[in-house]
């Protein structure tokens, strides 16, 4: 068998692929089916006075007890200045407690406080009625399958 001997490409040509389509693009797809299935939450969530990332934080927090709020960061996937903003509004509103660490006073740890306790039981019955109704609409089994390789898929991050 010869090879074949294939002109080089130019780096301009490297540099610059081809467009693709939008619709198979793997980014605009995670973020139309996020916004797909966040529709259906943002109008519960807007009815208690709490924005998506606040909910997030509280159930982490209701989740994991209280924590450091790098980590709460991280699990919430909130970006730390962006969590550094809230904390002072969700503190101010008592759905959450802040205090120093006192083995290191540079750690803030968070933890529910019981108005967010409250919110949670409040809003969570309305969560898991939209949650049932998208499983009953998209499928338990496929719902599984697509949370199972969304799982797989955040691994990656992690390697």
């Amino acid at each position: 068998m010869t090879e074949r001997m294939t002109e080089p490409t130019s780096p301009i040509a490297e540099a610059a692929p081809l467009p693709r389509d939008t619709r198979r693009a793997l980014p605009m797809a995670l973020l139309r089916a996020r916004e797909a299935v966040m529709a259906r939450y943002r109008p519960m969530l807007a009815a208690h006075d709490i924005n998506e990332q606040q909910w997030r934080v509280l159930r982490v927090l209701d989740e994991g007890g209280q924590m450091d709020a790098a980590e709460v960061a991280a699990r919430a996937a909130i970006l730390a200045p962006s969590l550094t903003r809230m904390i002072r509004a969700m503190t101010d509103r008592g759905l959450i407690t802040r205090r120093k660490d006192r083995a290191d006073g540079r750690r803030v740890l968070l933890a529910l406080a019981p108005a967010g306790a409250a919110l949670i039981a409040r809003v969570s019955p309305e969560g898991q009625k939209i949650s049932r109704s998208l499983a009953a609409r998209y499928g338990e089994e496929r719902l599984a399958e697509l949370l199972a390789l969304l799982e797989a898929l955040t691994e990656l991050r992690e390697g």
